[in-house]
């Protein structure tokens, strides 16, 4: 392996991409084959590239993955509270979902003999309507896992209309197929999360050199992929380019759920139920303004997601809405005490791996749960509200250590992370 070796004169490049070994680092010499004499120079990215495509023929080759074993919904739900707390209208209209789309995989696999053999289930992709920090990305993710089927998790922010700078929406599908090990057939029945789905609405005159004009373009990219096609997926990402090789997908199978914010949708709706109770009273009225965004969001209809920004051909291909409500006080308290990976716990475990019993009390961890509610950011705010106050206490740990206990209190919560740790840590020595 030389970079310096190969050429008699002038620059020494791969020769295949042309790059310099400055650019793609150091090259392998390939030997020639008589009665041929010159040496041939191949970079690593090449060789990676060349790698990529063999094992993604052999990836199709492979026999197809065993048959699932779909869970009941009931089954379904009750792996999902073991980590997300709340949520349990979303949580059983989205074990249904997920369940049918799978039983609908086992009836094109095994085909069944009676009087519906004829019939043919279609596919019915997602859309999670809600609050940030509430659960939608979790709720997906421990779906995927207890399934065992691959899951990739993107950001239709980066998604652009092709020709724009950005991302074509087929890197969507590289994510599933490296979620998949490479295994085209495996990732044909996985699940693909799109989140900020609600960023690719058409424009109201906001105009960005990154996104094409009008905002609709990535929404018509994303048409056929949802519904079903066989997508040309670039080997390494990016942009497509004629000279290219492409991994083959058949995207029928794949289920697709969408989820965003959809900030001020509540106020589309507010205003569509405001103007159909015109003549029953100005009472009926009233009460619809009162209504939290939780109860309008749980009234949306395709009119609404069309009015905030959402093209009908793509609202029609997403039509199982799920509307996730905010996190109340007392639930952020279990989330941060009940899931198995619950954020008290964590730190519980990385005090322990230095030897200190880390506990808080009752009404810390209140404490914590108010702060966290009041941001608004749902239980993402959590961590941002523990880390504010466990940072200077982790870094002086080695004062803790001799202790081997230490109690967190509302006090030290309450200091907005301005708390005199010096005297936090004589306090707990002094009740120790």
């Amino acid at each position: 392996m030389n970079g310096n070796m190969g050429k008699s004169s002038g620059p020494v490049v791969c020769d295949l991409c042309g790059q310099p070994a400055k650019v793609v680092g150091p090259f392998i010499e390939m030997a020639p084959r008589p009665p041929k004499t010159e040496v041939h120079l191949v970079c690593g990215q090449c060789l990676q590239l060349g790698l990529t495509v063999v094992q993604a023929d052999q990836a199709r080759s492979k026999t197809k993955p065993e048959a699932l074993r779909v869970p009941c919904p009931q089954e379904l739900v009750e792996h999902l509270d073991r980590y997300v707390i709340g949520q349990e209208a979303a949580k059983m209209t989205m074990a249904v979902a997920v369940v049918n789309h799978y039983k609908r995989l086992s009836a094109l696999a095994e085909p069944t003999d009676g009087p519906f053999r004829d019939v043919e289930l279609s596919k019915s992709n997602i859309l999670m309507v809600g609050p940030t920090g509430c659960g939608k990305t979790l709720i997906a993710d421990t779906l995927a896992k207890t399934l065992d089927v691959p899951f990739a998790v993107s950001d239709a922010t980066s998604l652009t209309q092709a020709g724009y700078v950005g991302e074509d929406v087929e890197s969507l599908l590289l994510r599933l197929i490296m979620a998949a090990d490479g295994n085209v057939a495996a990732a044909e029945r996985g699940i693909v999360y799109i989140d900020e789905i609600d960023k690719i609405a058409a424009s109201r005159g906001n105009v960005s050199i990154t996104r094409d004009v009008g905002g609709e373009g990535v929404q018509q990219a994303l048409l056929k992929m949802l519904e079903g096609t066989v997508a040309n997926v670039p080997q390494a990402g990016g942009r497509k380019h004629p000279e290219q090789q492409y991994i083959q997908i058949n995207t029928s199978n794949i289920l697709f759920i969408c989820g965003g914010a959809f900030i001020g949708l509540d106020e589309t709706i507010g205003r569509r139920i405001g103007k159909r109770q015109i003549g029953f009273g100005s009472e009926a009225t009233a009460e619809n303004a009162e209504q939290s965004k939780d109860d309008l969001l749980s009234q949306v209809t395709p009119h609404d997601l069309h009015e905030y920004g959402m093209i009908p051909e793509f609202i029609g291909r997403l039509p199982i809405v799920v509307t996730i409500r905010h996190l109340t006080e007392d639930q952020l308290v279990e989330i941060l005490l009940k899931p198995r990976h619950a954020l008290i716990r964590q730190y519980q475990k990385l005090f322990h791996m230095d030897g200190v019993d880390l506990q808080f009390t009752e009404g810390a961890i209140r404490a914590i749960a108010r702060k966290a509610h009041k941001h608004g950011s749902g239980a993402r705010g959590l961590r941002s509200v523990v880390e504010q106050i466990m940072i200077p206490i982790n870094f002086r740990i080695a004062e803790i250590k001799p202790m081997g206990k230490f109690t967190i209190d509302e006090e030290t919560i309450d200091a907005d992370g301005k708390a005199d740790i010096g005297k936090l840590i004589e306090r707990v020595k002094a009740t120790a």
